[in-house]
């Protein structure tokens, strides 16, 4: 498939999910968190369709840096409400654009799965984990300044383990026993002491590095 089908795929599935958070955003005004995880995880299943459509690694940091600086903007400019007016200060979006063309630069060439990786546990294991906190998280506790929920943090483990493994099958097969929980008990402190959107950027990075350096092991 040619690098233009590819950017097509690429870009109509973007659309769909920036429609569909703004769809959630105008539906349930109140609720800005759940329009902001739709983008969270809906782009981050970008990565796939470039894994799949072998996106060369030019066109990913490309797309990764024309999305970081939409991102900019619309922390300026109301182009995207589900993402700007999510109530509290943070440069999640941007680090996560940032985050996936560094992975694709890091990794693209020879290790792909381990930049699917690092997109796919930000995506699945921090979007659940936070929509698991808000909605039942009942024991909170601080950490870094921020509050968190033992009921979220046990997801993102759970999630980012299951993520881990099933990336790191064609590569390791037979070492996902212990690789992978140890990548997802690595992302989840990542995670837990971050703060404003910081991340978007160490979790992804630091669980694909994490991953590699197990796999030297």
């Amino acid at each position: 498939m040619s690098a233009l089908w590819a950017a097509l795929w690429v870009t109509s599935w973007l659309g769909l999910v920036l429609l569909a958070a703004e769809l959630v955003h105008y539906w349930f005004p109140d609720a800005k968190e759940w329009s902001r995880k739709v983008v969270h995880i809906g782009a981050g299943q970008v990565i796939l369709i470039a894994y799949v459509l072998r996106v060369p690694t030019s066109w990913g940091i490309i797309a990764a840096l024309i999305a970081a600086g939409l991102t900019l903007l619309s922390y300026r400019m109301p182009l995207l409400e589900s993402i700007s007016s999510v109530g509290r200060q943070s440069w999640g979006t941007f680090f996560y654009a940032v985050s996936i063309g560094s992975l694709m630069a890091l990794f693209w060439d020879k290790l792909p799965e381990l930049a699917v990786l690092g997109v796919l546990i930000m995506a699945w294991g921090d979007g659940l984990a936070a929509l698991v906190g808000i909605n039942f998280g009942h024991h909170p506790f601080s950490i870094a300044g921020a509050t968190k929920s033992w009921e979220g943090t046990i997801a993102m483990f759970l999630i980012s383990s299951l993520v881990a493994a099933l990336s790191l099958a064609p590569l390791a097969p037979l070492g996902l026993w212990w690789v992978a929980p140890v990548v997802g008990l690595s992302a989840t402190v990542l995670e837990l002491v971050a703060w404003r959107g910081l991340d978007n950027l160490t979790v992804p990075i630091g669980s694909a590095l994490i991953a590699y350096a197990l796999l030297l092991v």
